[in-house]
């Protein structure tokens, strides 16, 4: 490949920017060249259609199932251009790959796929390449964008990649994201390439998960020795990463050496560091972290307390540091949280403190939260009320809320063993 072409095609790479925020990918797409055709094209609405892409490639193909088929498709627009004997320019490839893609239509992308590949005699540009593999991936045809990964000759753009590992890792196909990823690292100057493209992070954090869920250490402390190796461990999403997977692994040490590396952590690792100690049973570490965030400023959101309230919950201390939390959330307006509420009333009801957990329970507002009611029917069954747990269960009928049968056996179980034992204590 001559000289001018690779720079035709890290140009093309530089259009594409990717930013990463828990398992949510943004895509920003470079302007199409202009064109004088036009084309019955169906406008999207403006407020489900964003100019970045901010959900998970899984997540948005589950979530956008729309009907598009009594509107202009795709294919119909197509077959107009060919009644019209007129070609198809890339452009216009691109803004049906583009609505394709959001709208998830996965016929609409076999079709497109077929006809760029086999019939329009289109050369693909790197723009169109990554366009199609993620409108491939985003409407689940995640082996059809693999092979055409692998049978692409030219070389492959960095994007191609990303997109193909982060399919896999929505996908929950972890040993692939592993194996691409390695592969990845011998196509490429790694360190020329983490600088040159912000997608980077995308596809770090990406392997370290898969390393967490695949329970594979070893693989996971070389990148983060690599990333050190080659001084490019400065981006939170990585070390939020980096310190779950060691924290998930147990080695807690590890994930604080992570911690203090970093000069400014913010709500999120305070809060990783925060959910590593309470796995691991260090319920008064977690209460002096919580406190310390207080002290220098950083700002506690539900997530924080939801995980506070959990080592509350496990110490013996007759439920003081809970009221103490349950404190905070009043100061910080997080009380009326359903997800810190949930918390609260679990925690009051592992102390002991029935009262404390029904009144807790009387100021939620969504009745219909299923969590709460379950948490207040567990509560009951740990302090032996089995008849309060039974008035629950109706109540939660009455309300036509699910109740869950593995629950309703757990109340059985519980309601039948104390009727056991006095009978056996009778006969003897």
């Amino acid at each position: 490949m001559s000289s001018s072409t690779s720079s035709q095609l890290h140009s093309s790479e530089k259009g594409f920017q990717f930013s990463y925020s828990s398992k949510k990918i943004n895509k920003i797409n470079p302007p199409n060249p202009p064109t004088n055709l036009k084309l019955p094209l169906r406008r999207p609405d403006p407020v489900t259609k964003s100019p970045i892409l901010s959900q998970p490639i899984k997540q948005f193909a589950a979530t956008n199932n729309y009907s598009r088929r009594k509107q202009s498709s795709s294919s119909d627009i197509v077959r107009l251009m060919d009644s019209l004997n007129r070609p198809i320019p890339p452009d216009i490839y691109s803004s049906l790959i583009e609505e394709c893609t959001l709208s998830s239509d996965s016929d609409e992308a076999l079709y497109l796929h077929s006809r760029l590949i086999n019939q329009s005699g289109l050369k693909l540009t790197s723009h169109l390449t990554y366009r199609l593999l993620l409108m491939l991936v985003s409407c689940g045809h995640l082996d059809t964008a693999r092979n055409m990964f692998d049978q692409m000759t030219r070389r492959k753009g960095f994007l191609s990649w990303a997109i193909i590992i982060v399919g896999y890792m929505d996908n929950c196909r972890y040993e692939e994201v592993i194996d691409l990823f390695s592969k990845m690292m011998l196509h490429f100057n790694v360190y020329t390439s983490m600088l040159e493209f912000p997608t980077w992070v995308i596809v770090i954090v990406c392997f370290l998960k898969a390393c967490v869920c695949s329970r594979n250490m070893i693989l996971g402390k070389q990148v983060h020795g690599l990333l050190l190796k080659l001084g490019v461990t400065y981006d939170f999403s990585v070390n939020v990463a980096l310190m779950d997977l060691y924290g998930k692994f147990g080695f807690l040490e590890s994930a604080t050496s992570v911690f203090n590396q970093l000069c400014h952590p913010n709500t999120t690792i305070w809060t990783v560091k925060i959910v590593n100690n309470c796995r691991e049973g260090r319920f008064y570490e977690v209460m002096k972290d919580f406190r310390e965030m207080g002290r220098v400023g950083i700002r506690r959101n539900r997530f924080t307390l939801s995980t506070v309230l959990k080592a509350c919950a496990r110490m013996d201390d007759g439920g003081r540091c809970g009221r103490q939390v349950h404190a905070f959330a009043i100061k910080l307006a997080l009380e009326s949280d359903a997800f810190v509420q949930c918390g609260l009333i679990d925690m009051y009801g592992k102390c002991q403190m029935i009262r404390d957990a029904k009144q807790m329970f009387e100021i939620v507002v969504d009745k219909t939260n299923v969590a709460c009611w379950n948490t207040l029917l567990m509560a009951y069954v740990r302090s032996g009320l089995f008849t309060e747990a039974v008035k629950v269960l109706y109540q939660m009928k009455a309300a036509h809320l699910q109740v869950n049968e593995s629950l309703i056996n757990h109340v059985r179980i519980a309601c039948i063993t104390p009727t056991l034992k006095s009978r056996i204590g009778t006969t003897r």
